[in-house]
């Protein structure tokens, strides 16, 4: 909990730091990673420094946290601390990585905010950081005990392709089979995603997220990567690499797999909501449910722009098909021959219980107008859950 004293001053500040903090994580970033280039090979995503994503998740999960201990001071912001402890984890985040941000964000927030960083008011914001860190430090040791990780290298496993197949002409799914090490494998749960991490031609290894399309539940691990087609851009460098040079045989390295986005237990009705490669933790959630056997109510809605796009599209449709209580409609922009819906998702006419659990996955714009059509219909917002590829840019605000 904030102390009564600096809840004050936090609240008062709030509004000035608020509108400062793009510009202070900017600056907090750019002299980090001048005094601590080691941090850009196999930490930071140079795809989201680029495009400034990352800068604004830190900036939004700052405010938003703050904003939560003034709003709620009795409680806790677990939706947010959750998803930023599994991104942490999944990267290979160590503890005394908080110290180091520390240093530089307090630095550039000096520079930024002058005289109106007085003592009291950097005093209370260091506060609001380590309350954060925290929970955070003590979130990541209760997610890595789980997953029988001692230290930041236990995180990571070679992994060696044994299937590549070809979903869409900018999609590929990569089986994989543990190359070696040290049994059991850490538990995965459909809809969690796992870190792959490459070298790229400047010597650098890079990291990227990919959600596990299939084998949670044995030996294997299955991902789908779509292929970024922004030329030169850092944000397409890793799909690239994978597309155009892994084969068969082939290492990766992956990480264990993360991620609060699963399916809950119970029988209660279950609304699986896709776009585009969205679909692939909804392929893993169906899997799942094929092979314990579920009697659950299932509903998969998926958007794409026509047949010729929709990753798994073949292979969602045989495992609706395989669960006594499950169906599935699909929209295309273009659907063609296809008996698909045209147009964009329209949850009109749909029968969507009230207690339902409604798992998201797509392109932001996507979910947001998905997730209103569920609020008017009477979903509650803590039924409502969602990944997201990169940096969490809707939370902190959403929350």
């Amino acid at each position: 909990m904030l102390s009564a004293e600096s809840a004050e001053l936090v609240r008062r500040t709030l509004p000035v730091v608020g509108a400062a903090l793009d510009e202070i994580t900017a600056r907090f970033y750019d002299t980090m990673f001048a005094e601590h280039p080691d941090l850009l090979d196999g930490m930071f995503n140079r795809g989201n420094q680029a495009n400034g994503e990352q800068r604004r998740a830190l900036a939004g999960s700052i405010a938003g946290f703050a904003r939560a201990l003034l709003d709620h001071p009795d409680e806790r912001p677990d939706a947010l601390l959750s998803r930023i402890a599994h991104k942490h984890v999944a990267v290979g985040v160590t503890d005394d990585q908080y110290v180091i941000v520390h240093k530089y964000l307090f630095g550039a927030m000096t520079e930024v905010l002058g005289d109106a960083l007085t003592p009291d008011v950097a005093a209370a914001w260091d506060e609001v950081y380590w309350l954060m860190a925290g929970a955070l430090i003590a979130a990541e040791a209760r997610l890595r005990a789980v997953a029988g990780i001692q230290d930041g290298d236990d995180v990571w496993r070679t992994w060696t392709v044994v299937e590549r197949r070809q979903e869409t002409p900018d999609a590929v799914s990569f089986l994989l089979r543990p190359t070696a090490g040290p049994a059991p494998l850490p538990p995965a749960r459909p809809g969690q995603y796992v870190s792959v991490r490459v070298r790229m031609p400047d010597g650098l290894h890079q990291l990227r997220q990919y959600t596990l399309s299939g084998g949670t539940g044995g030996d294997t691990r299955r991902i789908t990567v779509k292929r970024v087609r922004e030329p030169g851009a850092p944000e397409g460098e890793v799909s690239t690499l994978l597309h155009d040079t892994v084969d068969v045989g082939a290492e990766l390295t992956l990480s264990a797999p993360f991620g609060d986005v699963v399916p809950g237990p119970g029988d209660t009705p279950l609304l699986l909501v896709s776009a585009g490669i969205g679909i692939t933790p909804m392929a893993a959630v169906l899997h799942d449910l094929v092979d314990s056997g579920s009697q659950r109510p299932v509903l998969a809605l998926h958007a794409d722009r026509s047949p010729r796009t929709h990753a798994l599209g073949e292979e969602v449709a045989g495992l609706i098909d395989r669960l006594p209580r499950a169906r599935g409609v699909v929209w295309y922009e273009d659907p063609g021959d296809s008996d698909a819906r045209p147009g964009r998702m329209d949850l009109t006419g749909l029968d969507i219980p009230a207690d339902t659990e409604v798992l998201m996955c797509g392109p932001l714009p996507f979910m947001r107008a998905v997730r209103a059509d569920l609020l008017a219909a009477g979903i509650s917002p803590r039924s409502i859950h969602y990944e997201v590829f990169g940096p969490d840019l809707w939370l902190p605000q959403d929350a």
